[in-house]
């Protein structure tokens, strides 16, 4: 496991200012931001990204609401356990995050905002626990299998179906998160940013999350999280659209419009933005103008 000691800020500490937080969990630290007062805002993030993702929204949306920013077991500055240690699947997410607000926020109504991987975990805790949301914010993700016109990416298949290829290249050279700063983002990311976004991802065994996330992506049966991609995937419609708000970068390598449409086909009342000069790292690309939009939908004010 990582020492504490070692999650160094150096470079970016001005983005990061948060102070550091965690849960122990069966056995492993979970590191979470939290800031400001309120009503709860939980921002779940997805792969390679970590709470730093979230770093704007923390720090501009704290004035008026809690908000809290965990790093999955795993990512940023959470405990990254071997597999042997820990089960690296979509159950073990929804689990954390669930042992993480009941911790937080038992007796409260909490918001969502959901990015990549983030958005199944998320949702899956939403669709179990319909009491407890107030609002969501959904952003370059899916709640369900792949569309059927969409393939699945070439890259992501060599990773997740060959290790002498996934192994070396995501473990060794780190390049899952080294390629989705580039990939990731249609803006040119400043120096602190970019060393923001890998900096947990600093060593071999500091890698695992990155590779076993993609190695999870259910695509047939005989994958562990099929089931439950299949649950969400069925259950979806019975979120209530009217406090949904999708955000959107066209030009997600990844996530791209046909996601989209496939929640809008589920949901063609909710409320939606997309940004067509925008990537799968929305926030970095539209920061300012996804602030305003998720403040103003948080509060109900235009």
């Amino acid at each position: 496991m990582i020492n504490k000691k070692q999650n160094s800020r150096k470079g970016f500490q001005d983005l990061y200012p948060f102070g550091s937080h965690f849960l122990n969990i069966k056995g492993h630290d979970l590191h979470y931001v939290d800031e400001g007062k309120g009503a709860p805002v939980f921002m779940v993030h997805g792969n390679p990204t970590w709470s730093f993702y979230y770093r704007n929204l923390v720090t501009h949306l704290s004035k008026e609401f809690r908000t809290i920013a965990p790093d999955h077991i795993g990512c940023g500055f959470s405990d990254k356990p071997g597999a042997a240690d820990y089960d690296y699947t979509l159950a073990s997410r929804i689990n954390d995050l669930d042992a993480l607000i009941e911790h937080l926020c038992p007796d409260e109504k909490i918001s969502l905002i959901l990015h990549d991987w983030g958005g199944m975990i998320g949702l899956a805790w939403a669709l179990d626990h319909p009491d407890k949301i107030d609002k969501i914010v959904i952003t370059n993700t899916s709640g369900f299998f792949l569309p059927g016109e969409k393939s699945f990416p070439i890259r992501l298949w060599l990773i997740k179906y060959l290790n002498w290829f996934g192994v070396p290249a995501v473990l060794g050279l780190n390049a899952f998160a080294r390629g989705a700063l580039y990939m990731g983002s249609e803006t040119k990311l400043a120096p602190a940013v970019k060393k923001g976004l890998i900096a947990p991802y600093n060593s071999w065994k500091n890698r695992i999350a990155t590779l076993k996330f993609v190695q999870d992506i259910p695509i047939d049966k005989k994958d562990k999280s099929f089931n439950l991609v299949d649950h969400v995937d069925k259950r979806l419609t019975q979120l209530n659209e009217e406090k949904l708000l999708f955000l959107w970068g066209a030009k997600d390598f990844v996530f791209d419009l046909t996601f989209l449409n496939e929640f809008r086909q589920r949901f063609p009342k909710a409320a939606c933005r997309v940004f067509q000069d925008a990537g799968h790292y929305l926030f970095e690309d539209k920061p300012k103008e996804t602030l305003e939009l998720i403040k103003s939908f948080l509060t109900g004010k235009p």
